[in-house]
């Protein structure tokens, strides 16, 4: 009887993916807690990180790109900036190139909360990394920047081959 044998690579394969895994799910969990502790649902939360991720990058988000990129609708979308703006997590300001451009950023109230929240997070971040050598970090960076490069390819996919449920029979 053939019996494979793993090599290193495939148990650091096996192994680098099911920590992935287990790091996702131990992710959203950290985000549920937060977005249950503030009134916000999962939506809200995927809001606010993509608010905060173009806020880093320099370029701020406008309602159009927020709803390109949670899938939503127009309408859905405003009423989802209407409640976090309300909450005093995000604010709307205009563009000072094109005043009928709105941007969305980060409120100071809304900041401070999720400071308060993730500093400890981010210290034990900080902690690990100080652990890694700039060699390293850099493939750290290279493989993680590749892995969700991946996985935006896959929700894409994903998304555009999405179907609508055909309306059911009845059976009666």
């Amino acid at each position: 009887m053939y019996r494979r044998r793993d090599t290193r690579r495939d148990m650091l394969v096996a192994e680098i993916t099911a920590e992935l895994r287990r790091y996702c799910v131990d992710a959203q969990h950290v985000g549920h807690a937060f977005a249950g502790q503030h009134g916000l649902g999962a939506t809200d939360l995927q809001a606010l990180i993509a608010v905060m991720d173009a806020e880093l990058t320099g370029e701020p988000i406008t309602p159009g790109r927020l709803g390109e990129q949670l899938d939503l609708s127009s309408g859905s979308v405003t009423a989802l900036i209407d409640r976090l703006e309300r909450a005093g997590h995000i604010r709307r300001d205009r563009d000072t190139t094109d005043r009928r451009k709105v941007l969305l950023h980060y409120a100071e109230r809304g900041a401070a909360v999720a400071m308060d929240f993730f500093r400890p997070l981010g210290e034990r971040t900080d902690a690990v990394m100080a652990g890694f050598g700039d060699d390293e970090l850099e493939v750290v960076y290279r493989f993680i920047t590749a892995m969700g490069g991946s996985l935006r390819e896959h929700r894409d996919e994903v998304r555009a081959a999405r179907v609508e449920p055909a309306p059911r029979r009845r059976t009666d």
